[in-house]
């Protein structure tokens, strides 16, 4: 009977069993491997499995590709040279001229997709050395939705304070792109420090570095001082007015996760921090910022994270009952979709303002619009209830932070440089000439 080998992990095994056994042809059968495969570690990780019609019908339901059976109809010798040069096998395998394998290909789904090379955020953490890894997690590096969510609002300010007809400044982009990425990963290492204790009894975050021991509270400090250091950094690149803007968020950055103990709106605290860039990328283009525009924007923001961390709040609300913490999905429970509509209409009709005050075109009224619509089909297939699906909702609203960018960008290269000044420089202009 043939042998079969999934990973290449346990080839040195198969070398030693073949110094055992004689196959001198491939109706044989080798009373040594089923025993070996009886054994739970090694049948359960399909490392070797007897080939018959018992384990044929058993890989039929374990949802594997067999790439080769036909060892019956080949040479036996041409079968091992074949398999031998096609998975750049081992010579030891190869114990003689009447020795035969038939070397199957049994990988699973998940398996085949381990093994391509991925650019996933979370197959490059696991990929990263096992020291390394612990605080890449930490800082949510495996899940970077959180800083796309951080990022928009920033990029939303940079490309509104772009000149009419042109791009946004593509290096001060990159540049919050990179900040809100160190940033972001700050603040995860700052909540997790504060909740480390509660984050041990609820399901979802259970196993995050801190609640699971795989680093010290001490190590998790030295760790969280490198990284203000780096978000410092990029802040010490822009004017010195955004750098007092940007410095003085740290007071909501370090508070947020204490607000889940004391109110059950911490979401509105979440929302002044993570959209204090609306305020930032005006300033950082323009050396101050223009309330008119950039205030409504943050409205906006506001009220953009309290329907998306409002959703995000209900995976967890049942734990976070049992240990007392709390946040508007608890608050709200039932009556959620109806506030989340409230918060919707809020944000649109900021975003109407924000785009008025700007002299925006058609392109970003049609993204507007489209954002109203993503919301709104959003809230009316939400299943609170679900988790899953409470986790896939709040991953679509990156969508909603890239429609606005590109709505912005395209409202600005529509201008007209003459005709469609910003309010705030028309203005001066229209006193100086009624003055003449």
């Amino acid at each position: 009977m043939p042998l079969f080998y999934v990973d290449m992990e346990v080839l040195r095994l198969c070398s030693v069993l073949s110094r055992h056994c004689y196959l001198s042809w491939w109706t044989k059968v080798v009373h040594s491997a089923p025993t070996l495969c009886q054994s739970s570690s090694y049948h359960e990780s399909r490392c070797l499995m007897p080939y018959n019609e018992k384990s044929r019908c058993n890989r039929r339901h374990q949802n594997l590709t067999i790439v080769d059976s036909s060892v019956a109809e080949c040479d036996e010798r041409q079968m091992v040279r074949r398999y031998h040069s096609h998975y750049n096998l081992p010579q030891s395998l190869e114990t003689g001229e009447t020795t035969c394998y038939s070397f199957l290909s049994l990988v699973s789904t998940q398996r085949k997709q381990h093994r391509r090379l991925s650019l996933r955020p979370a197959s490059l953490v696991d990929g990263a050395p096992k020291k390394m890894q612990p605080y890449l997690k930490l800082m949510r590096l495996d899940k970077p939705i959180g800083s796309w969510l951080l990022y928009w609002p920033g990029a939303w300010s940079i490309a509104l304070a772009a000149q009419p007809g042109q791009f946004p400044d593509l290096s001060l982009l990159a540049l919050f792109g990179v900040g809100a990425l160190i940033m972001r990963g700050a603040g995860c290492t700052i909540n997790d420090m504060w909740d480390k204790d509660f984050d041990k009894s609820v399901e979802r975050t259970k196993n995050r570095p801190l609640a699971a021991g795989d680093i010290t509270p001490f190590q998790a400090l030295v760790f969280l001082g490198g990284q203000l250091s780096l978000g410092l950094a990029v802040l010490l690149s822009l004017n010195w007015y955004s750098v007092i803007l940007g410095a003085s968020s740290m007071l909501f950055v370090v508070t947020y996760p204490l607000m889940k103990r004391i109110t059950y709106w911490p979401q509105a605290v979440l929302g002044l921090t993570f959209n204090w860039g609306a305020l930032l990328g005006w300033a950082a283009v323009k050396g101050s910022c223009d309330w008119g525009v950039v205030l409504p924007l943050y409205v906006a923001g506001v009220s953009w994270t309290l329907v998306y961390d409002t959703i995000y709040g209900h995976q967890d609300k049942d734990d976070d009952l049992m240990i007392g913490l709390k946040s508007t999905s608890i608050l709200l429970g039932d009556r959620t979709k109806i506030w989340l509509t409230g918060f919707s209409f809020t944000m649109v009709s900021s975003l109407v303002l924000t785009g008025y005050m700007s002299d925006q075109t058609v392109p970003y009224y049609i993204a507007t619009a489209l954002i109203a619509a993503h919301l709104g089909v959003q809230i009316g297939t939400l299943n609170i209830n679900d988790p899953e699906d409470c986790w896939k909702k709040f991953r679509s609203n990156n969508r909603v932070g890239a429609i606005l960018f590109a709505g912005i960008v395209a409202g600005s290269l529509a201008k007209v440089a003459l005709d469609k000044q910003p309010k705030v420089e028309r203005e001066p202009m229209q006193m100086n000439e009624e003055t003449q």
